[in-house]
C-alpha cells in the first residue's frame, strides 16, 4: 500500500463545533451492508434543513478534498459509518481545530488525515476558501503545513498517525493479507494448535 505523504485539492469549509456522528450520518443509514452508497447521504438531515444550502450542497464546493472543521468535530458515537460517509463523498483530508478521539482513530485507519490547527488558522483558512473556493490547497504530512493562495499554516498531526499515513501502514487488515506466509509459518510451529 502507498503512503499519503500530500493531499493536493480544493477545500470545503464547515463551521461549528461539535459536529457529532449523527449529523455527519444519521442513523438510518446505518443499515448497509457495504459503505458505498453513503457519500450520497453525509450530512443528509443538515443538508434538507438548510434547502440545499449546506456547504455540501453548494456547486462551488463540489470535488473538493479537504475538510474544514472547527473544533471536536465527530464526537457523538464510534460509528465508522461517518468517516466512510465523507469518505465516499471525496474528502481525502480533514483540518481542524480537534477531532473526537474514536472519530479520529476511525479516519487514520481508512487512509484520511486529520490534522488540527489553532482556531485562528483553522477560521483563516475557512475564510480564504469561502472567498475563493478555487483555490489550490497543498497539505504535506511531511512538512505539516498547508499552503493556500498567499497563506501557509503549520499543522498539527500525532506522530504515530503520521507515521502511518506517510509509510502506508494505515490498513491492519491489509498488513496481516501481506503477511499470510509469514502467519502460516507461525501457525505450523505453534504446539497447542496441532493437539489431537
Amino acid at each position: 500500500m502507498s503512503g499519503v505523504k500530500t493531499i493536493f485539492g480544493r477545500g470545503i469549509p464547515l463551521r461549528g463545533d461539535d459536529i457529532d456522528t449523527d449529523r455527519i450520518i444519521p442513523a438510518r443509514f446505518l443499515r448497509c451492508v457495504t459503505f458505498l452508497g453513503l457519500g450520497a447521504q453525509v450530512f443528509a438531515d443538515d443538508r434538507s434543513q438548510l434547502g440545499g444550502q449546506h456547504p455540501f450542497d453548494l456547486p462551488q464546493y463540489q470535488g473538493a478534498e479537504i475538510l474544514i472543521v472547527n473544533s471536536n468535530f465527530g464526537c457523538g458515537s464510534s460509528r465508522e459509518h461517518a468517516p466512510q460517509a465523507i469518505i465516499k463523498w471525496g474528502i481525502k483530508a480533514i483540518i481542524g481545530e480537534s477531532f473526537a478521539e474514536i472519530f479520529f482513530g476511525n479516519c487514520t485507519a481508512n487512509g484520511v488525515a486529520c490534522l488540527t490547527a489553532a482556531p485562528e488558522t483553522v477560521k483563516h483558512l475557512q475564510d480564504i476558501v469561502e472567498a475563493n473556493p478555487r483555490v489550490p490547497l497543498d497539505l504535506s504530512l511531511e512538512t505539516l503545513e498547508v499552503q493556500g493562495a498567499d497563506f501557509v499554516a503549520n499543522l498539527s498531526l500525532a506522530s504515530g498517525a503520521r507515521q502511518m499515513l506517510i509509510e502506508g501502514s494505515w490498513d491492519s487488515c491489509g498488513q496481516l493479507v501481506q503477511g499470510i506466509e509469514e502467519i502460516r509459518a507461525t501457525y505450523a510451529k505453534l504446539p497447542y494448535l496441532s493437539w489431537r
